[in-house]
């Protein structure tokens, strides 16, 4: 991920360093249990504890060997003395420690997101409750329909943001799996009941049936839920650039002191950073694709999966975090204009109440097509000539017929239209 989309936070756990930390750290881990089942001498574990490998001496050793894990290896087996380093990796294949440790900086980054959408969720439903009995125009197809609040339309963010962070949940449940079942998965070395015993350890369970890597169903399934989250943040987005339009005016994004919106234009205040959401959230969506493509692999492993998923993950765990960290400051920052709201209510010239005065003329014995047709006339006329609907249905003589003045001035209150809302 380019500098300008990182965070901090994703920025620490995927790197090389962090990487090469984690491998000494599962290596560690599986020598200890090794060790105290006796498959292999004691000394390695404490050994590894103390040393580090540097990302660059495992480049230097992968230009000759052309594998980063035996290059990673033959790095740490430098730091130990030549009784420890024989036992360094024993019984492993090159996934055992790979996936196993890949999962864990998985589920650390799945832990930061889920630390942020919490706080995302609480900025939701705070501007929710602000908002909760402000009158707004809702619109279908661009158009006006029937009048909402705007605490309404947020807490629709709010449900489904909530929906987003219960599925990141379910995805560290269905991502906490490792494996030390060896080459082609059949434990040829070592043990299921020492891989238990080591994934324990990790915080982990045994992966039932891996082969010689941990299936990409899994992988594939975090990246969809993902870019599901995602995508309510786009939602939200579009939401609010939409509202921001000159014609609408209704809420506008934070815009900053020093902020320019135009090189050409100084009036502009453009909504830049729901915009940039809105593209972001693009490229996090393609990468359901490889994600899904690498699910099929070659009989037990082919490492198509490895190149895809060094740029994907990181990719999509930084721009998850970065469009949760800035979709709360836009949120938290929104300028909300009421005022506003209901002077596009009131521009509707009340065509908001024609279900309403439909459905009350069938109510009172109009049949269904002739009350349709005959709101329908009436809200085009009242359009066209810009006159309130109520005064134009209160000199129809067909609509009189069946509703009186008290009933037709209840049919269009809007606190009725409010009354249920929230």
């Amino acid at each position: 991920m380019i500098t300008r989309y990182q965070t901090k936070e994703m920025a620490r756990i995927f790197n090389d360093e962090y990487k090469l930390k984690k491998w000494l750290f599962v290596e560690r881990i599986v020598a200890g249990i090794e060790e105290k089942s006796g498959v292999i001498p004691r000394g390695l574990s404490s050994k590894l504890a103390k040393i580090k490998v540097k990302p660059e001496r495992v480049r230097t050793i992968e230009k000759v060997t052309n594998h980063d894990v035996i290059a990673f290896l033959e790095a740490a087996r430098e730091k130990l003395d030549k009784r420890a380093g024989k036992w360094l990796h024993f019984g492993l294949t090159s996934y055992d420690l790979v996936d196993t440790a890949f999962v864990l900086m998985l589920l650390e980054a799945i832990d930061v997101l889920l630390g942020d959408v919490k706080k995302l969720l609480t900025v939701l439903k705070r501007l929710s409750l602000k908002y909760k009995k402000t009158p707004q125009m809702g619109r279908t197809h661009g158009v006006f329909a029937q009048p909402i609040t705007f605490g309404y339309k947020v807490a629709s963010w709010y449900e489904e943001v909530k929906r987003a962070y219960q599925r990141l949940i379910l995805a560290r449940k269905e991502m906490s799996f490792g494996k030390l079942s060896g080459a082609v998965g059949t434990y040829t070395m070592l043990s299921p009941a020492l891989e238990k015993r080591v994934m324990r350890k990790l915080g982990l369970k045994p992966e039932p049936v891996s082969t010689q890597v941990l299936p990409r169903d899994r992988f594939a399934l975090l990246l969809a839920i993902i870019a599901l989250y995602a995508c309510a943040l786009e939602r939200i987005a579009t939401e609010i650039r939409n509202l921001s339009r000159t014609e609408i005016g209704e809420v506008l994004e934070p815009f900053t002191r020093g902020q320019k919106g135009s090189s050409a234009m100084p009036h502009k205040k453009n909504p830049i950073t729901c915009e940039r959401i809105s593209g972001l959230v693009r490229v996090l969506r393609s990468y359901l694709i490889p994600a899904y493509e690498n699910i099929t692999l070659w009989h037990e492993r082919d490492i198509t999966n490895s190149s895809v998923e060094r740029v994907i993950f990181p990719d999509a765990f930084h721009l998850a975090h970065y469009l949760t960290l800035k979709t709360r400051w836009v949120l938290e920052n929104l300028n909300v204009y009421p005022k506003r709201m209901m002077e596009n209510i009131e521009a509707s010239y009340g065509v908001y109440a024609s279900q309403n005065l439909m459905n009350k003329l069938v109510q009172h014995g109009m049949s269904r097509g002739e009350a349709y047709n005959t709101v329908q006339r009436l809200s085009f006329k009242t359009i066209a000539a810009k006159e309130d609907l109520k005064k134009t249905v209160l000199k129809d003589k067909k609509v009189c017929q069946y509703l009186n003045e008290k009933e037709i001035a209840k049919i269009f209150d809007l606190k009725w239209f409010l009354r249920n809302i929230g």
